[in-house]
């Protein structure tokens, strides 16, 4: 299918073939009839990407800083690498589309094939031919709405959201500042719901456009005394601001023109420097609205379906898009007369042209259509020639495209011998694309069964999100495939009793070896300053005591790697890392421990945290995870005391080893925690049949992060593994 991207690195705009996406549960696939480009959010990405580098700098100075704190903590070329690497990812633009329903994914009662819908969300009703679209931002259409008023619905919700939170009541004055897309919708909201309505704009064209909607507006310049007339020299009982721009004049004239306890909300993006005489002396509230109603950024409510109830929250964004279909049903919400330009999706690239003011020409509402009569896509797009294939190498099929995958394992993949690339898969096919043609992947897909069951591919690299880990693990250890997992193996205990009973059943692989073989992408194990740290201890004949402090940062509420279901939280999400490198130097998983976590507060969940291991043979490790720390400090420190012998590895940058009074320092010029090293040895590994962490290690060290979590809620008791 073809899809509109934009590349944050090099600013180009472009429309390029990706894999039809498919849906998952709660999603449907629809087919997009039309969708509406945004002269304001989409307009502001634009622009960002096509600045220089020292140009995004500058109009980001908070990300500068944190490059410049990760290139402190890991050195200069990991940091540029993974920034280039953000930088290089495709953006897809869009939010607002309209089409038909022509698959569903599981959990989608009340839809169906062939309803006309209208879709919403970045990252969902984006610039393409198909969308997957999750049940919540999808609204059913009339018979009587065509599809490119409907692709109106999205912007619709934004102003009548902003319109809600002025808190109008019957045949109060409502000024609307900016007659753009938005003002013009916003006036017609206000004047339906029986507002005396006044506009402003500094466009003419547009305060005369506001007329031909009963509403009466002028210029800026005579905006005061016009306002004055129109309220009998009362003031505007709010003030709602839709324009679109960097200056303070919009909030400067919100604060003259309203009257005294007024309210003000801003919908446009615009400067937000007050006045503060005129709000003083007004005691005028100010709002500045969010999206397209509650709901929005709550992925509970978007992309897992959990409605609010209605008794309580009254217009989520859900019935804002309904209301606004029902609006443009009964005529009460006209915008055919919005629309100035239509561009296929072909040359959808000359649509941002117009909005960015390259092709100086006026504009208004700008749709991209899409052809109605051709077939459904392909979930897979062949990127390069089919090569034969060696015999005794690995053929690699990847679950999983995002930051991770194309900022570390595959350019680690990439460097490695042995490997060769044969599909890629990601659930909207995007980043699937993006990082086969990067990387050299012979296809590229969104449907994971693709993978899994091409007999080219003799082993799996799962990528994706922690939830989905177990389930992949059994299928491609039942499709006869080798498994290459990311931390962690499983998030419960339920799902670790499914991969320990299919490793039990050992199918054979294709006559590679005699069995599967399974690893967990715990790569620190293998980092060089790793490796001299056990072999420092190789002939210790005393227990360890190893102490990891793990300064891991901060991470909102409202990630999903808090989240039990989708993240395990984050001991069991990334903690397990630390657990195995300690399990990798005793030689054996823990076999108790004890935890303890600082209050939360409101602000934290389980991540403040500090875990006492025992091992078999008297060795004790201790892991502190907190979130708490200042992440320009170092993320990680282990010391290891034994036998008169001290070693200090350093955020596996430095290693200090003591031994004899004898102290001898090893310093990299660069972080390297493995990544490259961990690939070798797991090639190596499906060469001689032998797995290069022990099961027992890898089921140990997944039980140890669940009694952990165990312990912490039983208040620090012991808790055996």
């Amino acid at each position: 299918m073809k899809q509109l991207l934009q590349n944050m690195k090099n600013g180009l705009t472009t429309v390029e073939e990706i894999p039809v996406p498919t849906p998952r549960a709660g999603q449907a696939l629809v087919k997009v009839a039309a969708s509406l480009v945004s002269a304001g959010t989409e307009r502001m990405v634009v622009e960002f990407a096509e600045k220089s580098l020292v140009g995004k700098a500058r109009s980001r100075p908070d990300l500068v800083k944190q490059v410049l704190d990760k290139m402190q903590r890991e050195g200069i070329l990991p940091t540029l690498q993974a920034a280039f690497s953000r930088l290089d990812q495709p953006m897809a633009l869009g939010y607002s589309s309209a089409g038909t329903i022509i698959a569903l994914g599981p959990n989608m009662d009340g839809f169906h094939i062939g309803q006309r819908v209208a879709c919403a969300g970045g990252g969902y009703a984006v610039h393409a031919e198909y969308n997957v679209v999750p049940r919540s931002l999808l609204t059913p259409l009339p018979d009587s709405v065509d599809f490119e008023s409907a692709a109106f619905t999205t912007l619709g919700a934004i102003a009548l959201h902003g319109f809600r939170l002025a808190e109008p009541q019957l045949g109060e004055n409502i000024c609307v500042i900016g007659l753009g897309l938005l003002g013009l919708m916003t006036i017609q909201l206000a004047s339906a719901a029986g507002c005396r309505v006044f506009g402003v704009d500094t466009n003419p064209q547009r305060v005369q456009l506001a007329g031909q909607f009963g509403v009466s507006a002028c210029s800026r310049q005579n905006a005061i005394d016009s306002a004055q007339a129109f309220t009998a020299n009362r003031g505007f009982d709010s003030v709602i601001i839709c324009a679109d721009t960097a200056s303070n004049d919009p909030v400067e004239l919100a604060g003259t023109i309203a009257r005294d306890r007024a309210k003000i909300v801003a919908t446009g993006a615009i400067g937000l420097t007050f006045p503060r005489k005129i709000y003083y002396e007004k005691e005028l509230s100010f709002i500045n609205s969010r999206s397209y109603g509650p709901g929005r950024y709550d992925a509970a409510y978007e992309e897992n379906g959990h409605d609010y109830p209605i008794g309580y929250v009254r217009w989520t964004e859900g019935r804002n898009f309904q209301a606004i279909v029902e609006l443009v049903a009964s005529r009460k919400l006209k915008v055919e007369s919005l629309i100035s330009h239509r561009f296929p999706i072909e040359k959808a690239a000359e649509a941002y042209e117009t909005i960015t003011g390259k092709k100086k020409e006026p504009f208004l509402g700008v749709l991209l259509t899409y052809p109605v009569d051709q077939l459904a896509g392909s979930p897979v797009i062949q990127l390069n020639e089919k090569t034969g294939k060696p015999e005794n190498r690995v053929t690699l099929g990847v679950l999983g495209a995002g930051l991770f995958a194309n900022a570390t394992l595959l350019p680690a993949i990439k460097k490695s011998d042995g490997t060769e690339l044969v599909g890629i898969a990601s659930a909207g096919g995007l980043h699937a694309q993006h990082s086969g043609k990067k990387f050299g992947f012979r296809y590229a897909c969104s449907d994971d069964e693709q993978i899994l069951s091409d007999p080219n591919i003799n082993t799996i690299a799962i990528l994706t999100r922690h939830d989905s880990h177990a389930d992949l693990v059994v299928k491609a250890l039942r499709a006869g495939k080798h498994v290459f997992v990311e931390k962690p193996l499983a998030v419960n205990s339920e799902q670790l009793s499914l991969i320990s009973h299919q490793l039990q059943q050992a199918p054979t692989n294709q006559g590679q070896a005699d069995h599967c073989l399974l690893m967990t992408g715990f790569n620190r194990r293998f980092a060089p300053l790793a490796r001299q740290l056990s072999t420092f201890y190789a002939n210790r004949n005393e227990p360890l005591y190893m102490h990891y402090r793990v300064n891991a940062g901060y991470i909102p509420l409202n990630h999903w790697t808090h989240d039990p279901e989708q993240g395990g939280g984050r001991i069991i999400g990334e903690g397990c890392h630390f657990v195995d490198f300690l399990t990798f130097l005793a030689g054996s998983a823990p076999v108790s421990v004890s935890a303890a976590a600082m209050p939360n507060n409101g602000k934290y969940r389980e991540d403040n945290v500090t875990m006492t291991f025992t091992f078999a043979d008297g060795s004790v490790g201790v892991v502190d995870y907190l979130a708490n720390g200042d992440k320009s400090f170092p993320k990680e420190r282990v010391e290891v005391f034994c036998g008169g012998q001290i070693a200090v590895l350093d955020d596996f940058r430095s290693l200090e080893t003591v031994k004899d009074g004898k102290k001898k320092t090893v310093k990299l010029a660069s972080q390297d925690k493995g990544h490259f090293n961990e690939w070798q040895a797991w090639v190596g590994s499906i060469r001689s049949g032998k797995a290069p962490i022990a099961y027992e290690h890898l089921i140990g060290v997944t039980k140890a992060t669940f009694a952990a979590v165990e312990s912490i809620r039983k208040n620090g008791e012991k808790v055996s593994i």
